[in-house]
């Protein structure tokens, strides 16, 4: 007697299975930033990261699938939405291993055509609620800047404006640690002369984050339509950014360090935006 009961069918042999294969060598040269800037493309490794591109809209040129790792819930639901897009290629353990970026797989690796977003495509809101963004100058480490857009997304800035970086911000390991929030808002990068001429022509005023800043952070207007600036660790802002009408703020520091963190004075400063505004109603 036949059993009624509806069956799974088995998971599809891998199309690849060699981590030496050419296409899975192709997505390990993204890891360099002069091929993803070349080809417009990158990778993106874990669920929630992917889910949020796909969310924004975000063009899956390929997904690499090993069914031995994918779990149920989130993983499988992702894996039956790249299915049905005819994007998977169904790869080996060892070839996903080769693909994922960093010490973690979820079975799923996708390459994806990163938004290049300019400083033209950002639209500030209108009156009553004023503009927030963030300028991000020279900012070397990405994971520094994949945690200064995750806190972004949380304090609901506008955009992130990323200045004469020195990481991309297609950067995977960026992507990863904003848990792919990079992809939730609009992310431009542009040179510090053109974020300064966009600033004035859009009525944003800048505030801009100094270790000799004259003014306490909670001491400066953030209600307005406001720009808060931030330089890299190493060498802080450059002098583009001492001009007379960008307001200068410190956050103290009581004990011996002389600085935070990039991505924690970053968070300082958006959740004290967010503070003042729900004040002033």
């Amino acid at each position: 007697m036949s059993d009624p009961r509806p069956t799974t069918p088995p998971p599809a042999a891998p199309s690849i299975t060699s981590p030496s294969n050419p296409r899975v060598k192709a997505v390990v040269r993204l890891r360099d930033r002069r091929e993803r800037e070349t080809s417009g493309l990158t990778i993106v490794d874990g669920i929630r990261e992917l889910s949020r591109a796909l969310e924004a809209g975000v063009e899956v040129v390929e997904a690499f699938v090993a069914d031995a790792f994918v779990r149920a819930g989130d993983s499988q639901a992702l894996r039956d939405r790249l299915e049905a897009g005819g994007v998977v290629t169904d790869v080996s353990s060892a070839a996903i291993e080769r693909l994922a970026f960093g010490d973690r797989t979820d079975g799923i690796v996708a390459v994806v055509r990163m938004p290049r977003p300019t400083l033209e495509d950002i639209v500030l809101p209108a009156r009553p609620r004023a503009a927030l963004v963030a300028v991000i100058e020279g900012v070397e480490k990405p994971g520094n800047l994949g945690a200064i857009l995750r806190s972004a997304d949380g304090a609901g800035l506008d955009a992130v404006v990323v200045a004469d970086a020195r990481t991309d911000v297609g950067n995977p390991n960026v992507i990863r640690a904003s848990l792919g929030t990079v992809f939730a808002r609009p992310v431009v990068a542009a040179s510090t002369a053109e974020t300064i001429a966009w600033l004035s022509a859009n009525g944003v005023a800048a505030v801009a984050a100094r270790v000799d800043g004259d003014l306490a952070y909670t001491s400066v207007d953030l209600t307005r339509p406001v720009a808060i600036v931030l330089g890299s660790e190493a060498d802080g802002l450059s002098d583009a950014w001492s001009r007379v009408e960008v307001e200068a703020v410190r956050l103290p520091m009581l004990g011996r360090a002389d600085s935070l963190n990039l991505s924690a004075a970053a968070a300082v400063l958006f959740y004290e935006a967010v503070r003042q505004r729900a004040v002033a109603g």
